[in-house]
């Protein structure tokens, strides 16, 4: 396969700069929480210019090559390569990771969870980041394995320690589902390994022969620990119970982090790993995915419905917005994995904005109990028309991002790749399109109940409920931005993506076409003796 390694020295800064700036906060006292807040966004900013300089210099006409490639011993012991590079597909997720932590550290300068432990809370921010931008830039197994689950100990003691009520179960009900995963998709890993012969763990090797030399049977179950590794992240149905209790009780930062980069490191491993490295297995799975996929879609939205508190409402969304993204990812088709690329984007800038819209409702009126709430409209305008408008791109209105990451998902499943059933994937298809009915349903009903009417009694005359701030305008500006930006001009996604997407499934259909060719030939066989 074809790589590009020049200036292949940025991807090692870009992964590594968060954590030095961690490193340097270790060395500051606990009490000067200012100097904390400052190299925080400073090391995050630094972040966000190597990430632009990234989408600069990128070579737009190669985005099917991984380019800036580095590939070099790690642990020669086991075959284990430190190799890191960067094509159309993980570029535009890069990107949204380095842009939502610094307006997660900017939105913390006046909103530091209790207890007050800003370095404490901060580094870990900083070690997040690390690992999520080295998730989508790794091209070895165990090193996408070692950033995957760099995350998962810094965001349990978010949840642990600046929790809500119940922080202690919310924390330990992640750690275990999120390590229950793993566990599957190491043992994954470890069997393309030795099943392949090929006595490594590139991601390159691997996709390249494309479960040459598995059976069709091991492949199944292979892929099937994937599956669970990274359903249990995305979340699929039914492995998301863990989510609406984590998102409920995690701090704003933490939630906003969750809902727009963590939930995709699940959908990035099926379309990075997956399904290039086990195309046979992935065709036989797909028409399950896509059902997991049109449940969640369904359940989540009934979900919204049946609940009273804002942020689990919107926690709930996620499971139904995800499941728009592995359906476009069910379809094996070019635009299905370029729209639920897409999808990933609009669901990280949306829903991250919500959460933060909850985090700063929650600081005015100490409770997100949506029977509470109400006439925000007429206390916080402008508050209130940033909710309307956060909930109008969720739902998919068109102009919006939310709608590029909805309509083309549902779309491409009206045409799934050959092998797959199309009258299966056209019945998803039309259970998919009621579920857009149900989001506009739940998002219009929080929008009424929460403001719209008048302030109730209870906080009617409250001081406290201050329309938005400067930080708020700082850290929310970009992200309203980009949400209009991406749906009146979803090319700058689509165009980025579609060559990355086209080059990974490229291998897999020449597989697929291979075996059926094969299986003919036997079949023919078989039949004239």
């Amino acid at each position: 396969m074809e790589t590009i390694s020049d200036n292949n020295w940025l991807l090692t800064i870009l992964v590594f700069a968060p954590l030095v700036g961690a490193l340097i906060m270790v060395l500051i006292p606990q009490e000067d929480e200012q100097s904390h807040k400052q190299v925080a966004l400073l090391t995050s900013l630094v972040t966000l210019g190597l990430a632009a300089f990234l989408l600069i210099d990128f070579n737009y006409g190669k985005a099917g090559v991984l380019q800036y490639f580095v590939d070099t011993e790690w642990i020669e012991v086991i075959d284990a390569g430190y190799t890191i590079g960067v094509d159309g597909m993980s570029l535009p997720l890069i990107a949204l990771t380095a842009l939502i932590m610094p307006l997660v550290f900017v939105y913390s300068w006046n909103h530091i969870p209790e207890p007050g432990n800003a370095k404490a809370f901060l580094i870990l921010s900083l070690i997040l980041e690390t690992g999520m931008i080295g998730t989508f830039v790794a091209q070895d197994l165990v090193l996408f394995f070692v950033f995957f689950e760099v995350v998962l100990l810094p965001m349990f003691f978010m949840i642990a320690v600046w929790g809500g009520e119940n922080r202690r179960y919310a924390s330990l009900k992640f750690f275990l589902f999120t390590l229950f995963g793993s566990a599957l998709m190491l043992l994954s890993f470890l069997a393309l390994y030795f099943l392949t012969e090929a006595d490594t763990f590139s991601m390159l090797v691997l996709t390249e022969n494309a479960g040459e030399g598995i059976t069709r049977g091991t492949q199944l179950l292979v892929f099937a620990g994937m599956f669970l590794g990274f359903g249990v992240k995305v979340p699929m149905f039914p492995f998301h119970t863990w989510l609406p209790d984590a998102h409920t009780e995690a701090p704003t930062q933490g939630s906003v982090i969750l809902a727009a980069v963590l939930l995709k490191l699940g959908t990035y491993g099926f379309i990075r790993i997956a399904i290039p490295m086990l195309p046979e297995a992935a065709e036989a799975w797909a028409p399950w995915i896509g059902l997991l996929a049109v449940i969640g879609i369904i359940y989540g939205a009934l979900g919204c419905l049946a609940q009273t508190d804002m942020k689990r409402l919107i926690a709930f969304s996620s499971v139904a917005h995800m499941g728009f993204v592995m359906l476009g990812i069910a379809t094996l088709t070019d635009f299905g994995i370029n729209a639920a690329i897409f999808g990933m984007v609009a669901h990280g800038l949306i829903t991250g904005m919500l959460f933060f819209i909850a985090g700063s409702v929650k600081e005015r009126y100490h409770t997100l109990e949506i029977k509470r709430l109400g006439g925000m409209l007429a206390q916080a305008p402008r508050l209130g028309w940033i909710l309307g408008f956060v909930s109008m791109a969720s739902l998919g209105l068109p102009g919006l991002a939310g709608f590029w990451g909805e309509f083309p998902a549902i779309l491409a499943a009206y045409e799934p790749a050959a092998g797959v059933s199309e009258q299966t994937f056209r019945v998803y298809m039309v259970v998919a399109a009621i579920g857009t009915v149900l989001a506009a349903g739940y998002l219009l009903w929080l929008l009424q109940r929460t403001a719209m009417g008048e302030p109730s009694a209870e906080f009617a005359d409250d001081p406290n409920i201050t329309d938005v701030s400067t930080t708020e305008w700082i850290a929310w500006a970009p992200l309203l931005f980009g949400i209009v930006l991406f749906g009146v001009a979803p090319g700058l996604i689509f165009e980025v993506t579609d060559l990355a997407v086209a080059q990974s499934l490229d291998n897999c259909i020449t597989t697929l076409t291979g075996c059926e060719v094969a299986e003919a030939a036997a079949s023919s066989g078989s039949g004239g003796g």
